[in-house]
């Protein structure tokens, strides 16, 4: 069933709230926060998200999806920078999702074919060495995002990081 327009901007504005109010506030945060944040009632915020698991799962799918729709016109390079940026930004996310079996290796394995496929454009570019291949590149693709993680992961530390894996590529 397609929801309402209103239903729509509310759920849009429920997600993009529920995101800023866990990076700022963690795990802890409450429903209620964001509700006052989207400027919606709870209410609207449980009938659209029945938990805070719901809510949570949310916003990772967003997050999932989006990388799928960057990755159509990325590059290689692009993608790595942008797969490290969103595990960053959904890091306290993550961590509340982990202890219910949020695996990020998995979540990242949905993205493979769309990895394999950059891969190869890479390589034909010239921008990626021959025999690297789809396995290593997703080892790297978890480990920066499990490293984007950590909250000592700054943002420099992040573009450095991504240098050094790039230029190995090639």
């Amino acid at each position: 069933m397609e929801l309402r327009a209103d239903a729509q901007r509310n759920r849009a504005a429920i997600l993009a709230a529920a995101a800023a109010v866990f990076a700022e506030h963690g795990a802890r945060a409450t429903t209620e926060q964001v509700a006052r944040e989207a400027g919606v009632a709870v209410g609207t915020v449980f009938r659209h998200f029945p938990t805070k698991d719901a809510l949570l799962v949310a916003i990772m799918k967003q997050s999932l999806e989006r990388l799928a729709e960057l990755a159509a016109g990325a590059t290689l390079a692009r993608f790595f920078r942008a797969v490290v940026d969103e595990a960053a930004a959904t890091r306290t996310v993550v961590d509340a999702l982990a202890p219910r079996g949020l695996d990020l290796a998995e979540a990242l394995g949905g993205l493979k074919a769309t990895t394999a496929r950059l891969l190869a454009e890479a390589k034909s570019a010239g921008e990626v060495r021959s025999d690297v291949r789809i396995d290593e590149v997703m080892a790297l693709l978890t480990a920066l995002a499990q490293a984007a993680q950590q909250a000592s992961w700054t943002p420099d530390l992040r573009r450095r990081t991504l240098k050094i894996v790039l230029a190995g590529m090639r």
